[in-house]
């Protein structure tokens, strides 16, 4: 299978979310788990899947990300089904603040960390596997919502299956 994901985490709660996610996917000689800190751009070579994911920050994914996918190479990317997540704020939580809703509203699906990381991995040649998707957490520092370690593993077992 040759899968890698690549993740950041500020609260743990990413992190959570990325390790369903590789469990999900197959055993540890066939999926990749990686902190950001953790990955090199040369990394890439033979993988066929890339699952991409940060906690939303300031409406974008954290700096450590958006660097890491910066520095790939313009077509890094090419022949590699890529999928984007994210860890966010419930819309309950969101709508009691109103800046956040207007933004949220505004920007729509670029307004959290998962569209911004999809739009990145296109930038450098990866094939969208599967939409965007965000994962909530109660409050600023989580912790998760129940249920969203299997949503986030059911999620990439669909992407894997609709990808073969």
């Amino acid at each position: 299978m040759n899968a890698l994901i690549i993740y950041d985490s500020v609260f743990g709660n990413t992190e959570k979310i990325a390790l369903a996610i590789g469990n999900a996917l197959g055993s540890k000689e066939e999926v990749n788990v990686l902190k950001v800190s953790d990955t090199r751009p040369d990394q890439l070579a033979g993988v066929k899947f890339l699952f991409v994911g940060s906690p939303t920050r300031r409406f974008r994914p954290t700096e450590a990300l958006s660097g890491l996918l910066d520095r790939f190479p313009g077509n890094a990317l090419k022949g590699v089904k890529v999928a984007a997540f994210d860890t966010r704020l419930t819309m309950d939580e969101i709508n009691k603040t109103s800046v956040l809703a207007f933004f949220v509203r505004l920007f729509g699906t670029n307004a959290y960390a998962a569209g911004r990381i999809a739009n990145l991995l296109r930038k450098k040649g990866g094939e969208m596997a599967g939409t965007p998707e965000g994962f909530f957490v109660v409050g600023m520092e989580g912790p998760l919502v129940e249920g969203e370690l299997e949503r986030a593993a059911n999620w990439a077992r669909q992407i894997m299956a609709k990808s073969q």
